[in-house]
């Protein structure tokens, strides 16, 4: 009987989580890091959490980066990824910025519009952060 609450203490709990961590996908696991960086930043913001027309500051992955031009203008766009969200951020008038590449970790801050159902970033301020944190 005893040995049946030993699963709620210490080495069951590690087990059970163990486990989860098998069972888990590898993009999971990837969130489950990305979330817990925005966590230990201060002043950053998961950006599920972020509503329309909000300051923020945000910190996650470029998952992509392209090249679309709005209006004739060159804008470049990348998709940045939290953990717990995405959202674009887009530079109007830039065809390229130096650093700004997919798997980039970056920190972006800003006003959050809503387009097309999607929170944007339209020219935010940003760091870089340096790749041995990658």
């Amino acid at each position: 009987m005893a040995g049946d609450t030993r699963d709620d203490k210490g080495g069951g709990g590690r087990f059970r989580r163990f486990l989860e961590r098998l069972s888990s996908s590898e993009e999971d696991l990837r969130s489950a890091e990305l979330r817990e960086d925005t966590d230990t930043l201060t002043g950053c913001s998961r950006i599920s959490e972020c509503g329309d027309r909000q300051f923020v500051r945000v910190t996650g992955t470029l998952r992509t980066v392209t090249l679309r031009p709005r209006a004739g203008v060159p804008t470049l766009e990348a998709e940045l990824f939290d953990g717990s969200a995405a959202l674009d951020v887009v530079w109007l008038g830039r065809r390229a910025i130096a650093g700004i590449e997919p798997g980039r970790k970056m920190i972006a801050w800003g006003r959050i519009a809503m387009h097309r159902g999607r929170p944007v970033l339209f020219n935010p301020k940003y760091e870089l952060r340096p790749l041995g944190q990658e």
